[in-house]
């Protein structure tokens, strides 16, 4: 299921900003035009959002995608345009998680997009997007479970300017007492292949506790995008350090390194990976320092039907784990449109 192409659109730059008219007597003025017009003659991007800084990272990583047991997506696409559609989604036999049902809908179009799902303990999950330009996109997250203390709110506003990004989000604020979570994030193009940003994290437990932390990131692009290196460093001596290259076409491989150097714990955990995508399937495996071995097959038999099979080896904890799992859609396209859907990669269905 794809989601709205304005909200799905997070590097299309804004126009650059326009001078001032000058005013007499308004050196303040002046300085800013001449400012703006240096700016825009650097031609610097859109370093993208925050949240997608190691969007190719994960992509390529099946660290998100990694399940086991038994897994069924039934979807029924209701309308095209806009799109509206319907899924019933069953999991069993997990070593983790109990055996559960879950029903979804979807509603989409050119600047709203709306999703939630129910599962069958009464838990509600859902998300709503309002795009206001290509470029400002307002979200808005909630959970409303059974259990005392798990229910949740989220706001968030993406901003992407002509070489910078912003992002605003709040975790269950409180408007009485402004108690939750406040996050706030820039980051901004310094060259064109260099973009240099922070991430301030407040929480507010209680009116008396507050606590504030700050992390630095750094996202580098190869003139020709085909690798991207990124660090982030947290506070209490956490970094992380990310780097992706897509060595053809079809192959990707991705690093993902992250050390820990708190008074309490030293730890470092490595993880590589790599993606293939084929004319009908894409298969990631991955290997990581904790002696985790993995792999996961998205076979497309038919355009309304994906099986995937995922295996995990665990060779420290001499323990594994094997998901299958199918996703069977009933689309709303001709049979033109079902061979065209074909040529291209499977989604994954979970």
């Amino acid at each position: 299921m794809a989601s709205s192409p304005l909200l799905t659109k997070v590097e299309s730059p804004l126009p650059p900003p326009a001078p001032i008219q000058p005013v007499s007597g308004s050196p303040l003025v002046n300085l800013y035009n001449r400012f703006a017009s240096w700016r825009t003659s650097l031609g610097l991007p859109n370093p993208g959002s925050v949240e997608n800084l190691q969007k190719e990272v994960k992509a390529t990583h099946l660290t998100n995608y990694m399940f086991d047991g038994f897994r069924a997506d039934l979807s029924k696409a209701l309308s095209v345009n806009p799109m509206f559609s319907v899924t019933h989604s069953f999991a069993l036999g997990s070593q983790t998680a109990a055996p559960s049902y879950n029903f979804g809908a979807m509603f989409a179009n050119n600047s709203v997009f709306m999703q939630g799902n129910i599962d069958h303990d009464g838990n509600v999950n859902g998300r709503f997007n309002q795009g206001w330009t290509a470029d400002s996109v307002t979200k808005a997250q909630y959970q409303l479970s059974q259990q005392a203390g798990h229910n949740m709110l989220q706001l968030e506003h993406d901003y992407l300017g002509q070489d910078y990004s912003i992002n605003i989000k709040a975790m269950n604020p409180s408007p009485v007492d402004t108690t939750g979570i406040y996050l706030g994030s820039y980051l901004q193009s310094v060259t064109k292949n260099l973009a240099l940003g922070f991430e301030v994290v407040h929480q507010r437990q209680t009116p008396e506790m507050t606590e504030s932390t700050t992390s630095y990131l750094a996202k580098y692009t190869s003139t020709d995008k085909n690798w991207i290196a990124t660090a982030t460093v947290q506070p209490m001596g956490i970094v992380q350090a990310t780097y992706w290259q897509k060595l053809s076409e079809k192959v990707d491989v991705a690093a993902d390194l992250q050390l820990i150097a708190a008074p309490v714990r030293r730890d470092a955990i490595a993880t590589l990976g790599a993606k293939y995508d084929l004319r009908l399937s894409t298969f990631r495996a991955q290997l990581d320092s904790t002696g985790k071995v993995s792999a996961l097959l998205e076979q497309r038999f038919a355009p309304s039907f994906v099986f995937t099979v995922a295996g995990e080896i665990d060779h420290f904890k001499n323990s594994a784990k094997v998901g299958v799992g199918v996703m069977i859609e009933s689309p709303s396209m001709s049979p033109e449109e079902m061979q065209a859907a074909m040529q291209s990669p499977p989604a994954t269905p979970f």
